[in-house]
């Protein structure tokens, strides 16, 4: 990926990372007893339904998501430039509108698709318009914007681009929280962590956009009219990326679009992903499951939480159907506390803050969040022990710090708790209707856009509560069983007292 200098391009924006996702490692404080949690239907991986702006607004390229005509004009100019014969075809779906569907018996452990890196879309590609590219490849523009720019530009030259025809294929309006207005984020994920994500990702394509606009786009105008290279294009650009774009380990982690292989939908059963095939020499996927004909063949976007998946690709798993489901707890210290600034001092060094999010499932909790809830309730006579704890918060040690604090672990647990339950509180609120809507239009269109993002937030906010319940009832049964182990211990002791007297 290109590097910006000193002298060249500083886009704000910091693309997520991307299929397969390699995730930060967690070890987790396993629950006991854990029930196995349950496993989707592929029929349930992606039960709702996107929302979309209103039909009038958008780009003028592009097609309605659910379009067959323009998948079947793909396939054909994708056979014609050396697609091998497929064992799938584009058809429309229940599961994310349209996909990839056995067309014979698929066994487990087949590899598809075979896409020829000469189809795939990456920052080597060649420009239709070379004056655009040599522009922004001289300003050392990073990959992620560098390919924002380059579909606004093909897209642009419509049918002269080499590319029209998968872009025809491209949904006008991606599934994105890109789409959501400030009211919308503020009104609906007024309970979720996400809610912040999703501020900050529109801030950065935001921010990079005007940085583009700023240092290039004013600069030769001639090339970057803004009636073709806007926000609202770059919305879309940006909305294409973060709902298509893949990691390719075995291309040096390069980047890029892969038409055809981009129409396969998400599911939490499968594990298989997108990668460079060296003896075939294109980009394949190895089936972990069978597969009759008629069925939709799935991949995996990689391990992400349901609020990641509303993030990028404006879908949430229906509840319980999402093994990698995670919530974010923003735990903070205690101002009134005496040693405050000596802990926040401590923090700082090992790269935390004073608040900090740990993500919680509902296979339990991070010993980086028990780490930091050691370091929040220990009192001043510790302090020698803060560094030890703010080391095994931050999960920079390479060897973990042993945490064994007997006498902190209850006030932990209940700090944890205590936390959990007033975000508890959040969701109820929502959920409950204690939450206001925006100001709308009343146009059936924007009111059954409306009734989609309600859905959408509503389904997220149950996945996210439920395994805060989950912890809830966890920390509960814990706290209940050491204090209850306490009580005993008193009764022993007094009866024997009691007795040598």
């Amino acid at each position: 990926m290109a590097t910006a200098t000193a002298t060249t391009l500083r886009p704000q924006f910091r693309p997520p990372s991307l299929a397969p996702r390699r995730l930060r490692t967690y070890p987790y404080l396993s629950w006991v007893p854990i029930r196995a949690p349950v496993r989707a239907s592929a029929a349930s991986a992606s039960a709702s339904a996107p929302a979309q702006r209103e039909a009038t607004a958008g780009v003028p390229w592009g097609c309605e998501i659910e379009s067959l005509e323009s998948s079947a004009s793909l396939e054909r100019w994708l056979t014609a430039s050396g697609l091998p014969e497929q064992r799938l075809s584009i058809q429309r779906v229940d599961v994310g509108e349209r996909g990839l569907v056995a067309l014979k018996n698929i066994r487990k452990g087949e590899k598809l698709l075979f896409v020829p890196p000469s189809l795939v879309i990456s920052a080597d590609s060649d420009w239709g318009c070379p004056e655009v590219g040599n522009v922004m490849k001289r300003n050392s523009v990073p990959d992620w914007p560098l390919l924002a720019t380059y579909l606004i530009s093909e897209a642009s030259l419509d049918s002269s681009s080499r590319w029209s025809n998968y872009i025809a294929a491209l949904p006008r309006q991606p599934y994105s929280l890109l789409y959501w207005t400030r009211a919308e984020i503020d009104a609906y994920l007024v309970a979720s962590p996400i809610r912040e994500r999703a501020i900050q990702r529109i801030t950065d394509v935001i921010g990079t956009y005007n940085d583009l606009r700023d240092r290039i786009f004013s600069k030769h105008s001639d090339l970057f009219p803004e009636e073709v290279y806007n926000l609202e294009t770059f919305r879309w650009s940006f909305g294409i990326l973060f709902s298509r774009l893949v990691r390719l380990p075995s291309m040096d982690e390069k980047v890029a679009l892969v038409p055809w292989a981009d129409m396969l939908n998400h599911s939490p059963e499968v594990e298989t992903f997108l990668d460079y095939n060296k003896s075939s020499q294109g980009i394949v996927f190895t089936t972990d499951r069978s597969y009759q004909p008629g069925e939709q063949v799935f991949i995996s976007y990689g391990k992400k939480s349901s609020g990641e998946l509303l993030l990028s690709y404006g879908f949430v798993p229906k509840e319980g159907t999402n093994p990698n489901d995670s919530v974010e707890l923003l735990v903070s210290l205690n101002k009134s506390d005496k040693c405050y600034e000596e802990k926040v001092q401590v923090l700082k060094r090992n790269g935390l803050k004073e608040s900090e999010s740990f993500p919680l499932r509902v296979t339990g909790w991070p010993v980086e969040l028990m780490a930091y809830a050691f370091l929040v309730v220990s009192p001043p006579d510790m302090s020698q022990r803060f560094e030890e704890m703010a080391i095994a918060a931050s999960n920079k040690s390479p060897s973990k710090p042993g945490l064994n604090y007997p006498q902190l672990e209850e006030q932990a647990l209940q700090f944890i708790l205590d936390c959990c339950e007033s975000n508890i509180a959040k969701y109820t609120k929502f959920l409950e209707g204690g939450s206001g809507s925006p100001q709308l239009s009343t146009s059936s269109k924007q009111a059954n856009r409306t009734l989609l993002l309600k859905q959408l937030a509503r389904d997220l906010c149950i996945s996210e509560r439920r395994i805060l319940y989950r912890t809830q009832y966890i920390l509960r049964r814990r706290l209940r069983d050491m204090r209850g182990g306490e009580l005993k211990a008193l009764s022993l002791f007094n009866g024997l007292r009691k007795l040598f007297k």
